[in-house]
């Protein structure tokens, strides 16, 4: 419990708890980027 409390109230926990955030996010964001690649080329190639 006392990790929590430091996480949301030291400075270094909050700045640790924004890296996870942006990194969370970072990880959402390339892995829609990259399966709507993945289906447009798919769609591409099968057209021809």
């Amino acid at each position: 419990m006392h990790a929590l409390i430091d996480l949301f109230t030291s400075d270094v926990g909050l700045l640790s708890l924004a890296s996870i955030v942006f990194m969370l996010g970072m990880g959402v964001f390339y892995l829609r980027y990259f399966l709507r690649h993945m289906h447009e080329d798919e769609a591409r190639q099968k057209r021809g």
